[in-house]
This record gives C-alpha cells, structure tokens and sequence, in this order.
C-alpha cells in the first residue's frame, strides 16, 4: 500500500535553470487540495518544474512516504496545502537538512476547529496547538484563503498573503440540466442545496447541511426539493432527521460525485446554501464551494460571515448567530419562500459568474501564487554559495 505519491506535473515550456516547487498535500488525490494543487500546478510550468506530492492512505507511514518523495526531488521551494502532521513534519525535517524553503497554506484556524466541534479531546487538541505553532515556526511564508484569517493572523504577529480558493471558471460554467432534473424527478420543484463533506459533531449535535433539512422540514408542503452532494458521517444522521421528520421525500442524497461530473450536477440545484458558523471558525474561511456556486451561475443563500459577506449582494446574505443558531433555518425558509414568490430572482446572478471569473478563477490565483514562488525563489538563490 502506497505511504505517498508522487507525480511531475506536464511541462509546456520553461527553462532548463527552473526553480523545482514541490507541492505537498495534505491527502490523497481525489482530495479537495489535490484538485486546487494541480489547477494551481498546471497554470505554473511555464515557470517551475513542479511536482505534486499527495498523502497515502497510511498516514503515520506517510511522514516518511512524502519526506522520502522530497528527498528523490531536491526541490528549493515546498509548498504545503493544508495544515497534517503529515505534510508538515516532511517539509519541517527536509528544511532543517537542507536550508530550503517552506510556504504553509491554510484555509482553517486549525485548533480552534477542533476546539470547536470538540473532535479529539484534550489531547488531541493540545498537539493541533503544537503542530499549527511548528507549522507557522518553520514556514518562511503563509498562505491562507479568507481574507479575516489574515487579519486575525496579522494580529497574532504573523504576515499572510491571501489566496482563496479556487474554480476553472469555465469549466464550471452554466450549463443545462434539464435531462438530469427529469432523471430525478425535480420538474416542476424548487431545488436548494449544498455540496461538501459532511462529519457529524457530537459536541455540537449538527453537522453539514443541518440547516437544509431544518429548513425542507418548514417547507415541507410547498414545491421545494432539497438536493445534498457529498459523503460523510454526518449523512447517515441527515437521513435518520428526515425519516423523522417524514421527508424523506423531500431530499435527494447524491453521495459523493467525481470532480469531472460536478458541474453537471451542481446545476441541479437552483439555491445553494453556503453555510459558515458566525464564529473564528466560520469567519476565517473562503470555503472552496462557494467560488463553484458563484461559476455555475447559482442563486447563493450565505450567512452573513467570513468570504461570503463581502462579496455576495445583500439580498444573499441571511443573519447567523454564534456556533448553532437555532433560528436560522427559519432565516432561510423565508428567503426562499420569497424567490417561490419572485422566481425571476434566479434570473439574476450575472454578477455571481463575473465575480467567479474576476475573483476566483484558478488563473489569477495562479498569477498571486507565482509572485510568491518567484520571491522564494530569488531568496533560495541569493543563499547559494
């Protein structure tokens, strides 16, 4: 069984003198991370030679697995996606070999999510504290997603560049989903939905997509369907609140679906929700589906934190309160009783597609990454002997 994979990126056109980048990520490669580090990776080989390091299934194996990977590639520049011991060890021990560079990329308050959800105990959250402070300790330079996470880092003493996360704007452009609406029997319904993993919290007693239910349990009697992409513990107990509820029929459970087929199939959903808790947690976040929602040209309902609150037009945004806002669902029912009313509404997301080609296609977060790529670079080099 594989500790760490590794695979060079194709190479269109560069010099033979081109720095080697060696992208870390913390997990496999159908991971989220995986997906942004070969968008980010493919727009970059006129400039780098970069390969692409992804965590095995063994992840205590996969320390050595991905620090043997960086060895074999000597590269000058490791880029990390995402905080895991995993990645983060690797990268730490080759720096301190061989004097190279470290950028960490983080889209999570780390220690705080896991305080938060109360998903490790004492223990574990005491060694998230240590491996987020080794991660910042040995980074030579911080990325993270949401432009609060750096305001928040910058008042801890830490200097961040901000790159959100991502879409290939026309790959996932509008397109029709007629057939597929008829396959699953959604003529003539409203959809609202989510994509995303879903990890139910006991701590908390909800996970991922509570509010969609809570919500089609208010709406039960009107001509609106709730659509759910994605895998997770948290489905199972999903299902179990709509069996209660007695709305099993209101829901379609999609389960997990290849990156190649979501842009079909995010095209079912007429409503996405967008859904951040109004904590550090929740503001510290771009969240990865919304630049896919705003790219298929979706009608978003947000709260009102983080990424979504300075982008999205007022009429997107609904008022969230703390960790668990009880009330919320009811916020969201009443919005979208009033595009039941006004469909039209859905007519009117222009904006939302620009702003997904202005703001978050991979091409221009390529071009923020490359400065930064480019200024390691220079650094490594003005240290060779």
């Amino acid at each position: 069984m594989h500790t760490a994979i590794s695979e060079k990126v194709k190479v269109y056109a560069r010099t033979s003198r081109a720095t080697t980048v060696a992208f870390v990520v913390s997990g496999d490669r159908e991971s989220a991370m995986a997906v942004r580090a070969r968008e980010m990776a493919s727009r970059l080989t006129a400039d780098y030679e970069i390969h692409i390091v992804y965590r095995g299934r063994q992840k205590l194996l996969s320390v050595f697995g991905i620090f043997m990977s960086i060895m074999r590639l000597r590269p000058s520049v490791i880029y990390v996606f995402d905080i895991s011991y995993t990645a983060v060890l690797s990268a730490a021990l080759y720096k301190l070999i061989f004097r190279k560079l470290v950028v960490i990329e983080t889209g999570d308050a780390i220690t705080e999510l896991v305080r938060s959800t109360g998903s490790r105990g004492r223990l574990g959250l005491w060694l998230t504290q240590l491996l987020e402070s080794i991660a910042f300790r040995f980074a030579d330079r911080v990325v993270v997603r949401g432009s609060f996470h750096k305001e928040w880092l910058s008042k801890r003493g830490i200097d961040a560049d901000v790159i959100q996360d991502g879409v290939d704007a026309d790959r996932f452009a509008p397109q029709d989903a007629g057939e597929l609406r008829k396959h699953y029997g959604l003529d003539g319904v409203l959809t609202v939905g989510m994509i995303g993993s879903s990890v139910w919290s006991e701590k908390l007693g909800m996970c991922y997509g509570w509010d969609l239910i809570e919500m089609l349990r208010l709406l039960k009697d009107r001509p609106v369907k709730g659509v759910m992409i994605g895998s997770g513990s948290g489905i199972t107990r999903l299902k179990f609140l709509c069996r209660e509820y007695g709305i099993e029929d209101k829901i379609l459970f999609l389960g997990h679906v290849l990156y190649g087929e979501l842009p079909r199939h995010l095209n079912l959903i007429d409503i996405c929700l967008s859904t951040q808790t109004n904590n550090l947690v929740g503001q510290v976040r771009t969240t990865g589906k919304l630049p896919l929602y705003l790219a298929a040209g979706r009608y978003i309902l947000a709260s009102n934190v983080g990424e979504a609150a300075i982008i999205l037009d007022k009429e997107m945004l609904v008022d969230y309160q703390g960790t668990k806002d009880q009330n919320y669902p009811l916020r969201l029912s009443q919005r979208v009783l009033s595009v039941l009313d006004h469909p039209e509404k859905l007519e009117c997301v222009a904006r939302n597609i620009a702003l997904a080609k202005t703001r978050f296609d991979y091409a221009i977060l390529a071009d923020r990454m490359k400065q930064i790529l480019r200024a390691m670079a220079a650094q490594d080099a003005s240290r060779m002997p």
